[in-house]
């Protein structure tokens, strides 16, 4: 009598675990053939020198627009910032809002989407926690490493001096009652 060894099925080599394409809607559907002044019957392809300024131009405004954007938000602005960074997270509040970092990811926030900033200094250790909680009740922490301890009320005091200079209690509030007022009228 015969025995194999192993597994006596084949691997697969086709589907969703191997091709993405295979899960119909995954994938984007393949674009549309070039628009130009080629025809079916046309053997003589367009010209890609043809497309390519209109492209560029299309595309140069907006850079524009958002290099001008970069410039307005980086006016030096006469006011308290608070930044606090360790080498993995970095917080930073200032005249446009709040800005988490940690690694690769960032959010950031305007003072109108804030509606309340906590701070937590643990008793033991060296993690200072920086919570920003919005309106619709989702909250975001960070935690940064100091140096010392004695940094927790150095931060804590430059970021009340933030708060204070920026953000309205009841600012973010009042929007949020405005806004279901104006649904309600609806």
């Amino acid at each position: 009598m015969e025995q194999r060894i192993g597994s006596g099925s084949q691997p697969l080599v086709e589907g969703a675990g191997f091709d993405p394409a295979f899960v119909p809607g995954l994938t984007p559907p393949a674009s549309a053939a070039p628009k130009g002044p080629q025809e079916k019957g046309d053997p003589v392809a367009a010209d890609p020198d043809e497309t390519v300024p209109e492209e560029a131009a299309a595309e140069e405004p907006e850079e524009a627009d958002e290099a001008e954007d970069v410039q307005e938000d980086e006016a030096p602005v006469d006011g308290p910032v608070f930044e606090a960074a360790d080498r993995r997270a970095r917080i930073v509040a200032d005249h446009r809002g709040v800005r988490l970092c940690l690694d690769d990811q960032e959010c950031e926030f305007r003072w109108d989407e804030i509606a309340a900033v906590e701070t937590e200094s643990p008793r033991f250790g060296k993690r200072f926690t920086v919570t920003v909680h919005t309106p619709d009740r989702r909250w975001y922490p960070i935690e940064i490493e100091a140096t010392a301890r004695s940094r927790f009320t150095e931060w804590d005091e430059r970021l009340d001096a933030v708060l204070d200079a920026y953000f309205e209690e009841g600012a973010a509030e009042e929007a949020e009652a405005e806004s279901e007022a104006a649904a309600e009228k609806e």
